[in-house]
């Protein structure tokens, strides 16, 4: 497979590109300078660290219509660190899109990236897709649209969702207590293990998950990513489907003997029996590369 710096490269020559094509603001704005500055950096510098952020910018589309004059589709995208292995995140909206045409349209485009963008650039031919198909779903009236609007909002308000935090350090007091409080306010339960490296495991509604990691990356790390994602649908979502899916009863800070200098290292053989309890062991793997005993 590609190296993570021959991704990085592929990704900042397209990002070059795009910003040759599209010169002005209304069709193409990176919206995080910043992650294309460290991801400039990384390629640029052999010895740096992978980039804490993805890239993330938005691309205007009006698609090819007689009377289109008017429409305009946003395609608010990001690069997952393994782009071009792996296809971009992508999510088309219009002020003219039902919630439900929406849905379709982007899991319609998202299949069309799964079917043909892995180990290549495709930003351009995905703005194509678009700019090809995006007006045809203002007219789609699907099955019933209101019933399938409905669905659409039931399945977007109940997927469960864990997210596994790793972060280079987290010693800083303020961000510690950030990660309790957030946590409490959105309902969500799991675990932060300060020190170095930083674990945090988050689990709740998708939304509520997804705005803890808005919220939490935008402080200021040397090193933060989402190692690991689990998405589990729920049948209607009720309460007692979302507590069934819980593996951790609330949210706390978990320290294993800490030692150090600082008393910042945390004793790992500790956090995997504690991982393993809660029936997340295999985790273990994906944060330190190595089975845990």
């Amino acid at each position: 497979r590609m190296t993570d710096r021959e991704e990085a490269e592929m990704q900042v020559s397209e990002l070059d590109l795009l910003s040759s094509m599209f010169p002005y603001d209304e069709e193409f704005v990176v919206t995080d300078q910043l992650a294309v500055a460290e991801l400039k950096h990384y390629v640029e510098n052999p010895s740096a660290e992978m980039p804490s952020s993805k890239v993330q910018f938005i691309l205007n589309v009006k698609p090819e219509v007689s009377d289109a004059s008017m429409v305009e589709f946003s395609m608010a995208c990001a690069l997952p660190f393994r782009y071009p292995t792996v296809p971009p995140e992508i999510t088309v909206r219009s002020s003219l899109l039902s919630r439900a045409q929406q849905v379709h349209l982007n899991s319609d485009l998202k299949m069309y990236l799964m079917e043909n963008c892995c180990g290549e650039p495709c930003m351009l031919s995905a703005r194509e897709w678009v700019k090809d198909h995006a007006a045809a779903y203002v007219d789609k009236e699907l099955s019933s649209s209101s019933e399938s609007a409905s669905n659409a909002m039931q399945s977007e308000d109940t997927i469960f969702t864990r997210l596994w935090i790793y972060s280079h350090h987290i010693y800083n007091k303020q961000k510690r207590k950030n990660i309790i409080d957030w946590a409490k306010e959105l309902s969500l339960t799991g675990f932060s293990m300060p020190g170095k490296p930083g674990v945090v495991c988050v689990e709740g509604l998708q939304s509520s998950c997804e705005e803890f990691w808005s919220r939490i990356r935008r402080l200021t790390w040397k090193r933060i990513l989402i190692r690991h994602r689990e998405d589990v649908s729920l049948e209607g979502g009720e309460h007692t489907e979302i507590q069934k899916q819980r593996k951790f009863s609330m949210l706390e800070e978990k320290c294993f003997d800490a030692h150090g200098t600082r008393g910042n290292h945390m004793d790992l053989g500790q956090l995997y029996r504690f991982l393993e309890e809660k029936g997340c062991a295999d985790i273990f793997q994906m944060y330190f590369g190595v089975e845990g005993h």
